[in-house]
């Protein structure tokens, strides 16, 4: 597991049935490409995000495959629409294997 990762996530708590809401996410994490080398002239391994996924009540609303040329700490906005009274999940993939998850649950106002 990659130290210091710490996913962030913006979403509302109420939202209208049918409403399109923006969603804004951002995760803290090095995204290491595995190309550069350290101060003794040794490659740096590959550590990135390499998959983002979001659901509400089970149903995908996202699912975005990141590449090494992401930038430190990853951000998305995108928006989806809640049908109904739910929860979000948001989960990011490590290439160590490491899984982050966090959730929000959303009311209809």
């Amino acid at each position: 597991m990659a130290s210091g990762v710490k996913p962030r996530v913006k979403a509302p708590k109420k939202a209208a049935a049918g409403e399109a809401v923006t969603l804004k996410t951002l995760i803290s994490h090095k995204m290491e490409s595995g190309q550069r080398k350290n101060k003794d002239g040794s490659v740096i391994p590959r550590s990135i995000i390499n998959r983002f996924t979001c659901e509400f009540n089970g149903t995908s609303v996202i699912d975005v495959t990141l590449e090494p040329a992401i930038s430190t700490n990853p951000y998305f906005e995108f928006e989806a629409t809640i049908p109904e009274a739910g929860e979000l999940k948001f989960t990011w993939y490590d290439d160590d294997g490491s899984v982050y998850e966090t959730s929000k649950k959303v009311a209809i106002a």
